[in-house]
């Protein structure tokens, strides 16, 4: 049956103090530490930098890198204003001209009931874009997975996490690979769709959590090596490094229902950002090789309406010299995709497997393990569709 509308209704109307309250909790929460941002703002980065000190543990949230009190309530304005959309793309060329920029993702079809024997299919999309006379490359690579990469016992392990783990795996390798092939090349960007502070990797098991910080810190060693500048771009990002940095410096209450980008959203106009700040999280990072562990700066940049986006770059960019052209490149491929780096949007949509790419590999499969000989069923609801495609 469908979803009864006036059901929820009743269910929302029955819980509206509990929204209510966690409204209220939240503003109050906002406004303190609004007030105390604004008050950190006036300080020094140095001066702020022997307040956290004094707290002697590295789970401080975050420590400032760029010179601070200069920049009210941490905005860096960038002052881009546009007559005219044709004026914000000749913007756009005078920075990106001959600008490689680089991204990749992935799709997956995961095993399922559909066939007798698991097996998946990863697929990673690219795309780079040269930024000159039209040029730019788009291609693909995949992996099936078959019960032994799948890992498939019977301890009911899932299946569906080894999935995961290929693609990401596979992402990164790319990413490290057009690292190598542009080493030393002052006019390159490699996108990370992601964080490069891997927190989503607590929640897994040892082994999985040590695989995925594995990755991002061949990402970080391979553009530090070969001197790439690597962004980590979060479009919607509930981090809070800089919201338990204020906390730790001004004896807050915590308040675990705010985050940095709300707390910084009101000051923000299209194309400013914050300083940048060293991230300090305890959590994950403690997993990272002890030389990794500080070497993850962060600013959050006004790209939409919505809240600010956070964006992630390797220390050395910063201690380089390079961080403002490599953030002004980042602006720049926010105009092009409207809101959204055009080299990701596009990676995302090469990578994509539709219905119809599901359903040919499908009947390719059960195609080759006719000719093998390999006893291979598909359902009969699978048989159906891919007959009738």
């Amino acid at each position: 049956m469908t979803l009864k509308p006036s059901q929820v209704l009743s269910h929302l109307h029955a819980k509206r103090s509990d929204f209510e309250q966690f409204g209220q909790a939240t503003w109050k929460s906002l406004q303190l530490y609004q007030t105390a941002l604004k008050v950190a703002s006036q300080a020094t980065e140095q001066a702020l930098l022997e307040r956290l000190q004094e707290l002697n543990t590295f789970d401080r949230g975050a420590e400032p890198l760029e010179p601070l009190g200069l920049w009210e309530n941490w905005v860096m304005p960038a002052g881009l204003k546009w007559q005219s959309r044709e004026e914000s793309h000749q913007w756009v060329r005078d920075r990106l001209l001959g600008v490689s920029t680089f991204a990749v993702d992935g799709s997956q079809i995961y095993p399922g009931k559909d066939l007798s024997i698991p097996i998946a299919l990863v697929q990673i999309g690219w795309f780079e874009n040269f930024h000159q006379d039209g040029r730019y490359e788009k291609d693909i690579a995949i992996d099936v997975m078959t019960p032994r990469d799948l890992q498939i016992s019977n301890g009911g392990e899932p299946v569906d996490r080894r999935v995961n783990m290929r693609r990401f795996e596979m992402e990164t390798t790319r990413l490290v690979q057009y690292m190598e092939d542009h080493a030393d090349d002052p006019n390159s960007l490699a996108f990370l769709d992601g964080s490069l502070v891997a927190t989503f990797a607590e929640a897994f098991d040892e082994e999985t959590r040590q695989f995925y910080v594995q990755c991002v810190v061949r990402l970080l060693q391979a553009s530090q090596t070969h001197r790439v500048p690597l962004v980590g771009y979060i479009d919607t990002t509930f981090a809070r490094d800089l919201t338990v940095m204020l906390q730790r410096l001004e004896g807050l209450p915590d308040a675990p229902a705010l985050h940095d980008a709300s707390l910084l959203n009101r000051w923000l106009q299209w194309g400013d950002r914050t300083p940048l700040f060293r991230c300090r999280r305890l959590g994950i990072l403690k997993h990272y090789p002890t030389a990794m562990r500080d070497q993850i700066t962060f600013t959050y940049l006004k790209a939409h309406d919505g809240y600010p986006v956070r964006l992630e770059l390797p220390l050395w960019v910063y201690e380089a010299g390079r961080a403002d052209r490599v953030l002004d490149w980042v602006r720049g491929e926010i105009i092009i995709g409207g809101g959204y780096p055009y080299a990701i949007e596009t990676a995302d949509q090469t990578a994509v497997l539709k219905a119809e790419d599901r359903h040919t590999f499908f009947r390719l499969l059960q195609d080759w393990a006719t000719n093998e000989n390999l006893h291979l069923r598909l359902s009969r609801k699978m048989v159906s569709k891919v007959r009738r495609r």
